[in-house]
């Protein structure tokens, strides 16, 4: 049996791995845009770099739906198959998610490696869990996106099928497999319950503090920001998803205590298998008070970004929390959209125009900053030292209290 699920464990012997090249390949369905399909694959690209590979070149195809055995259609194969062998290609990425079937028989005519979106965003989080919860949380959403596909994988017992009394045998190895997996899939539910309790027992031992969580899509800068504001060395980097695990600081401003929290971001075609597996990861900011939505500003798309954090929070029944976004990376912004020989004064009008638009669409205070350069810094802890003080005073208006 293949053991494609066991992903990002080979990264923990330490040894240097061969930087491999792939190619990146997208199907434009009904409703959907060139344009559309060329951002998506731009965040496939950099979730191929993140896990470790260069994409050398990209494939799309027109098609109103997948093609049931392949994905994609045969002359589009077919061209892609000529490529690879010609140029040296290690894999073959898939945007969107393969049925067991289509990766085998994708296998067989490419004689390449076949990784879909959610086999590549697996590998990316088995390489940055650390904790034990987010280790259990990664291999619970490995199992799972198994279970389905393990028909696919068992692909060589179709020969028996024509042997008198062969077929038997191998159906009874399918079935224990799944037996398997699902056994390993319950355990693992278990052992996340008792880690929940584990965390739910530590977040009501922090006391009565307001409770702080920074949220947004990935690569936006929450765990900068994080460092900036609670002034403590936590892990960032210009990856996807460098932040696995929650990371909970206290922080005071002027004598005004608060937890602050850096949660996983979110991301675009995020498997469902693993939305589920990390939801006891999100209790963090369901038992928030405050939620600072951190922005990408200088990103081409962040209107979707914001759109896509907004449904998460919606799902997970908290977009109703007291919400501040914060604009991050303000200083890209300028360097990406503004004429070097603009004024000052017609900069700072732009600004002023943008954030008044912003405020009317989104319906939520924001601020524009830049965590890296440590710009406007002052003005986003005053907006957050109030906004922490009106909820100490929503929940103790009858306590007085001396910070």
């Amino acid at each position: 049996m293949s053991d494609n699920w066991k992903i990002g464990k080979e990264r923990k012997s330490g040894l240097n791995k061969k930087v491999e090249r792939a190619i990146l390949v997208g199907l434009i369905q009904r409703n959907q845009t060139e344009e559309q399909i060329k951002e998506y694959l731009d965040e496939l690209e950099f979730l191929a770099l993140t896990a470790g590979a260069n994409t050398v070149k990209r494939f799309t195809q027109k098609a109103d739906h997948p093609d049931k055995r392949t994905f994609i259609r045969k002359g589009k194969l077919e061209e892609i198959a000529e490529y690879v062998e010609n140029n040296d290609i290690d894999l073959v990425i898939f945007d969107d998610d393969l049925t067991g079937k289509q990766t085998n028989i994708l296998e067989e005519e490419l004689k390449r490696k076949i990784v879909d979106r959610s086999t590549l965003i697996l590998d990316i989080f088995a390489s940055r869990a650390q904790s034990a919860q987010a280790k259990t949380q990664v291999e619970l959403a490995q199992m799972q996106y198994l279970l389905p596909r393990l028909r696919g994988l068992w692909t060589h017992l179709e020969r028996q099928r024509g042997g008198i009394g062969m077929r038997g045998p191998g159906e009874m190895e399918i079935e224990t497999d799944r037996r398997i997996v699902r056994d390993k899939i319950s355990f693992l539910k278990t052992k996340l319950e008792k880690i929940d309790k584990q965390n739910s027992t530590q977040r009501k031992n922090r006391g009565d503090l307001i409770r702080v969580s920074l949220v947004g899509y990935t690569n936006v800068g929450k765990s900068t920001l994080m460092q900036v504001l609670s002034k403590s060395d936590v892990f960032a980097e210009n990856k996807l998803f460098a932040t696995l695990d929650t990371t909970v600081r206290k922080v005071v401003f002027g004598r005004m205590p608060f937890l602050l929290s850096d949660t996983v971001g979110f991301i675009r075609k995020l498997p469902h298998h693993l939305i589920e597996s990390f939801k006891s990861t999100l209790d963090e900011v369901r038992e928030s008070d405050i939620l600072i939505h951190v922005v990408d500003i200088a990103h081409p798309k962040y209107e979707d970004h914001i759109q896509t954090v907004t449904k998460t929070l919606t799902d997970l029944d908290v977009s109703d929390k007291p919400t501040l976004i914060v604009f991050n990376k303000i200083d890209l912004y300028r360097d990406r959209y503004f004429d070097k020989y603009l004024e000052a004064e017609v900069k700072e009008n732009i600004l002023s125009e943008l954030k008044q638009n912003l405020i009317n669409t989104y319906h939520h205070n924001n601020i524009f900053i830049s965590a890296l350069k440590k710009e406007n810094m002052a003005e986003l802890r005053e907006t957050l030292k109030i906004m922490v003080e009106n909820h100490y005073q929503i929940r103790y208006p009858y306590q007085t209290k001396r910070w």
